[in-house]
């Protein structure tokens, strides 16, 4: 599988949720050897070669940005499709009608494709994206394939709860995160499990 360097990963995203990437970078800082590289190995970054030949991750930026705050420089990548032959334009154009792009900042407010950032680790926090997937991982949704599911889970909980003021408060917002998946009202986004018995 072919690695590339992760200074030259192009995100597509605007945000990323900060301690998502902090448990993420703990759990490869505790990793050497063999089960480093396994792990490593197994969330290859998909990428889609933009105009110049520039790889633009389309998923995994977490994943990305944690390696490269674990001092990790190269991660292995899969190909998912090459799009250098298209104008800046039409890049993007084509990116968005695949769904390989988030233009949205932590505000739910639309940034132009100029604006994103050059680096996977430039991107800013978003509260609320951590949150989605803590609330995931607690069993408030299922991870699913559908692509940017999590931004949906995070502008639906936005949209429901105050933004976390401290970890204490943190702790408590994923608690309450979880019962608010099991709503109705969340009946319509990925990996949806109904309510609690």
């Amino acid at each position: 599988m072919k690695r590339v360097r992760i200074d030259l990963l192009r995100p597509t995203q605007v945000t990323h949720g900060f301690r998502e990437i902090l448990d993420k970078t703990k759990v490869y800082e505790s990793l050497s050897g063999h089960d480093l590289e396994m792990a490593i190995a197994e969330k290859p970054v998909p990428v889609v070669l933009g105009p110049g030949g520039a790889p633009y991750v389309i998923d995994h930026h977490h994943v990305a940005t944690a390696l490269w705050r674990a001092a990790i420089k190269s991660v292995p990548v899969v190909l998912v499709g090459d799009l250098t032959s298209l104008s800046k334009a039409d890049f993007w154009l084509t990116m968005e009608n695949n769904r390989w792009t988030y233009p949205y900042d932590a505000q739910s407010r639309r940034v132009a494709f100029a604006e994103l950032r050059d680096h996977v680790w430039e991107l800013m926090d978003d509260e609320f994206r951590s949150l989605s997937a803590s609330v995931r991982d607690a069993g408030g949704y299922e991870k699913t394939t559908v692509p940017l599911a999590e931004f949906r889970w995070s502008d639906f909980l936005r949209s429901r709860l105050p933004p976390p003021e401290s970890d204490a408060e943190y702790a408590s917002l994923v608690e309450k995160g979880v019962e608010l998946a099991k709503t109705k009202a969340a009946r319509g986004l990925p990996g949806y499990l109904g309510p609690a018995d």
